[in-house]
Formats: C-alpha cells, sequence, structure tokens
C-alpha cells in the first residue's frame, strides 16, 4: 500500500507518472465495501457507477461517516487487488470506475473508458 499512496503522493506534488500509478493501483489491496447480498458497493454519479475503494480502514470509516452512517452498525468490506476491481468493473454493462479514497486528503480516480453517447450523458 506505501507503494500506492507514495505515488499519489507524487501526483499531488505535480511530479506523477500515469504508468506508474496505475501499476501501484494495480498491486494494491484495497478495501472494498459490500452492499447488501456480499455485492461490491457502487455509488452512481451522472450516469457513472463508482467503486469506493480505500487504502485502509481509516479511509473506509472516514467516508462512513461522511455519508451519516450509525456508529453501532456493522460495516461490510472484502479486500481487493486493484487489478481484480478494474477487470470487475470493466466486464459490467454499465460504465464502472473506480474512486480511491474519495472522501480522504488525496482521492484518486480511475474513470472507465466512455462510448461518446454515455460521455454525452454525463455532461448533463
Amino acid at each position: 500500500m506505501a507503494v500506492l499512496r507514495s505515488e499519489i503522493a507524487a501526483f499531488y506534488a505535480g511530479f506523477g507518472q500515469p504508468d506508474l500509478l496505475r501499476r501501484a493501483y494495480d498491486d494494491a489491496v484495497l478495501v472494498i465495501p459490500l452492499a447488501e447480498g456480499d455485492d461490491v458497493y457502487t455509488s452512481r454519479v451522472l450516469g457513472i457507477d463508482w467503486i469506493c475503494a480505500f487504502t485502509s480502514i481509516e479511509e473506509y470509516a472516514r467516508y462512513m461517516v461522511a455519508r451519516g452512517v450509525l456508529e453501532d452498525q456493522e460495516y461490510r468490506y472484502q479486500r481487493l487487488l486493484g487489478a481484480r476491481l478494474t477487470a470487475w468493473a470493466a466486464a459490467r454493462p454499465e460504465p464502472t470506475g473506480v474512486s480511491v479514497d474519495c472522501v480522504g486528503t488525496q482521492p484518486v480516480a480511475f474513470p472507465p473508458e466512455l462510448a461518446d453517447e454515455a460521455e454525452e450523458g454525463a455532461k448533463v
């Protein structure tokens, strides 16, 4: 995980390298919230589904607090490689990207490739 955090920090410092960031993401084991039925949790924004992934339990907890969740409730998650998340997202019928630490101090997104029609719908 240190490699991914280092590559994200490099981007925020202005000297990140996209290929190195992608490799670090692919190799990272991320915390993935589970929806009911133990499916990977996604959040829809402007017609695009996003997998919410986190670099730590603390980042996941920060996200849950921002959403106003109940403290005494259990929130399930699993750990998956970034490369597996990308493959799962690419296999979905809807455009799906991955958002890492979306409410953290250094969020990063890996958007899906969109067809022209989907891009127009996302510009609404």
